[in-house]
């Protein structure tokens, strides 16, 4: 094997997270791989993976060859693809968290697309609204819809996210359609999140912002659930429109007070900041943009 080689085989053991692993995806024994890290770390004279009998992880000096190592095989690969005009394989694990409902409604039709544009890539998805510690945990890769304060991830714009003030005819027609902020004392809202107050934060024509505090009649942590109590006529409910807007392009849920605008969010593609962002990674997320963007489809209802 000559250096890129042995770079790649180090790469491939910190991403399967062991020699055995490695092995089975590089379809040799595993005493080759381990010998071969042995004669990468004499060569380099310096140990890259403290291993024991029960587990293993990067040292010191291991993280920072990998982070340069990715760096020298991503320019090598760049500059094959450039001179050939063939595109690079991508392949390895793609290990992806994302919210829950998010990731349900939307994801299904980016991985497919992508795992078939890439049949040598496998795929580790959670769908969880847990916050999840990308570096601590091993994921390559998170879907986020939240204002970023954590400045040791980086983070890639994704797709606007609006919001929806609604409520099914039944309900308006029972308790009266809100036509100013004060009327919505006299409404049931079905709050998403269990905070114990709940303020809605809209802007008028004229560019003033108005807080008004709401009652929950309902809380819960999933869109969904609060979409279908709201449909069968529960209550208001402001929600994002990506899980509403099936049930708002067939009327079973209509806006209310549309002469104000309401707050927007953003989705993020965030990863660990002093880690080298994998091709496939890097392409997933320019994939993910594209499709998404500031128009999403999710908004045409």
């Amino acid at each position: 094997m000559g250096q890129l080689e042995d770079m790649s085989m180090f790469v491939r053991i910190v991403e399967a997270g062991s020699i055995t692993k490695a092995a089975e995806q590089l379809n040799v024994a595993k005493s080759a791989v381990s010998r071969r890290l042995k004669e990468l770390e004499t060569r380099l004279g310096s140990q890259l993976i403290s291993r024991t009998t029960r587990q293993s992880h990067l040292t010191q000096a291991g993280e920072q060859y990998y982070q340069k190592v990715n760096n020298i095989l991503s320019a090598v690969d760049a500059l094959n693809e450039q001179t050939s005009g063939a595109p690079t394989r991508v392949e390895g694990t793609l290990k992806i968290t994302a919210p829950l409902t998010f990731g349900l409604m939307h994801l299904n039709a980016v991985i497919d697309e992508y795992a078939s544009q890439h049949p040598n890539l496998d795929f580790e998805l959670d769908f969880s609204d847990r916050h999840v510690d990308l570096i601590e945990e091993g994921y390559e890769l998170a879907i986020r819809i939240k204002k970023l304060q954590d400045s040791s991830y980086q983070a890639k714009r994704l797709a606007l996210i609006r919001y929806a003030l609604c409520a099914s005819p039944d309900y308006l027609k029972r308790m009266g359609t809100p036509e100013t902020l004060e009327a919505l004392d006299n409404h049931e809202f079905l709050q998403y999140g269990l905070g114990k107050t709940s303020n809605l934060e809209l802007t008028d024509a004229q560019g003033k912002k108005h807080n008004h505090t709401i009652h929950a009649k309902i809380k819960a942590t999933n869109g969904e659930f609060l979409v279908d109590l709201a449909v069968k006529g529960h209550g208001i409910t402001f929600i994002p429109t990506f899980i509403a807007y099936q049930r708002l392009a067939r009327g079973e849920l209509v806006p209310i007070l549309q002469q104000y605008q309401l707050p927007t969010l953003n989705a993020y593609a965030v990863y660990p900041k002093n880690r080298f962002l994998s091709q496939r990674c890097r392409y997933l997320i320019d994939s993910i943009a594209e499709r998404f963007g500031d128009n999403p489809y999710w908004d045409d209802f």
